[in-house]
């Protein structure tokens, strides 16, 4: 490959090509959620049980409608002058997207093994520790989502443990579809398209933990303790670039937003029962002692895939770390190529927060 001849002037380019790409299919996004922001109230009562359930579902429906169709848009708009910044063939930017989708009989148990070890191994010892450790972190997470507010999109905390249920289990694997769809499904996807595939980690983990670090603007939240905000973006961050590794690497997205899922409806459940003036002793001895129980055993069955996917992770992940050769990198131009991925990913955060 033929070294460029401003490696920083790549690294620029590369990381605001892909900015605007981001830009027109959030703007994309913020259009089609004007559906059920502003339509949905005019069909279901917002007081409704259905309301919450129906308006996230709507949510995630969308999102996987609206971003390949922008990417198809965007194609079209910026392909001239991007065509010697992406690192790989760009033939069709809809089609990559949906193929992350692609669930065959053949790759389906692999793809719910995946989600199982990431649901077991890394998603349910973190929530259970966290809230073992810093038992407060309950009391601050039933605060913040703020369940008693009457605009609260999260009213169902407050119902019946039937209502709950039915409530979360809708909701939450609505919310994973739309996490996951847009933070590794387009944002580290297309970014691994323009820059080095550890570069894009970096950016959309740092952008999905600011997702959890931004609970500390909160109305509800202010004046609390910085640490419960400051715990969830270390958290999120550590999880988004093991998750966005395993997309990237394996081209499966099914496996994070089972793991994802799944973990939510676990967690709202110590939370539901926090409010309702259940001891988290409860959670721990019906609920996650027996999942860790399971977590052992899952790590032992499995340990030979675990150590194989654990030393490519690392090798990967500390390959972020050396000098990219192939722009011609020295240690300074490295430090800005590290600095500009967080910079992007606070950019892009920012927008994001101002758009969606």
């Amino acid at each position: 490959m033929r070294r460029p001849k401003n490696p920083l002037k790549t690294i620029f380019n590369q990381r605001i090509y892909y900015f605007f790409e981001v830009l027109i299919i959030f703007l994309g996004i913020f259009i089609f959620m004007l559906i059920p922001t502003f339509l949905l109230p005019f069909f279901i009562d917002f007081e409704s049980i259905i309301f919450e359930p129906l308006f996230f579902i709507v949510r995630a429906a969308i999102i996987i409608v609206a971003i390949p169709l922008f990417l198809y848009l965007s194609n079209f708009i910026m392909v001239p002058q991007r065509k010697k910044l992406i690192l790989e063939e760009d033939v069709s930017p809809s089609k990559n997207f949906l193929s992350l989708f692609n669930i065959t009989k053949k790759n389906f148990k692999y793809q719910l093994l995946y989600g199982i070890l990431l649901l077991f191994l890394i998603f349910i010892p973190l929530d259970f520790f966290g809230y073992l450790f810093l038992p407060e972190m309950l009391s601050y997470s039933s605060i913040v989502i703020n369940p008693t507010d009457e605009l609260s999109y999260n009213s169902y905390f407050m119902e019946s443990y039937y209502v709950f249920l039915l409530s979360v289990i809708i909701i939450q694997i609505s919310v994973a579809i739309y996490e996951e769809t847009l933070v590794r499904g387009f944002l580290a996807n297309r970014g691994s398209v323009y820059f080095k595939k550890m570069s894009a980690v970096i950016v959309t983990s740092f952008f999905f933990g600011l997702g959890h670090f931004n609970y500390i603007f909160a109305i509800p939240g202010i004046g609390l303790p910085i640490i419960f905000p400051i715990i969830w973006f270390l958290q999120t961050f550590l999880v988004g670039i093991i998750l966005a590794m395993l997309v990237l690497r394996r081209r499966w997205i099914f496996p994070v937003i089972f793991a994802h899922a799944v973990n939510n409806i676990i967690s709202a459940h110590s939370i539901w029962n926090f409010i309702h003036g259940n001891d988290f002793s409860l959670m721990s001895f019906i609920v996650y002692v027996p999942l860790l129980v399971i977590s052992i055993f899952l790590f032992v069955w499995q340990f030979s895939r675990i150590k194989e996917i654990l030393s490519i992770g690392f090798k990967e992940f500390f390959s972020y770390f050396k000098n990219d050769n192939e722009i011609g990198e020295n240690w300074f131009k490295k430090i800005v190529r590290i600095m500009m991925d967080f910079l992007f990913g606070l950019i892009i955060f920012t927008i994001g927060v101002i758009i969606l």
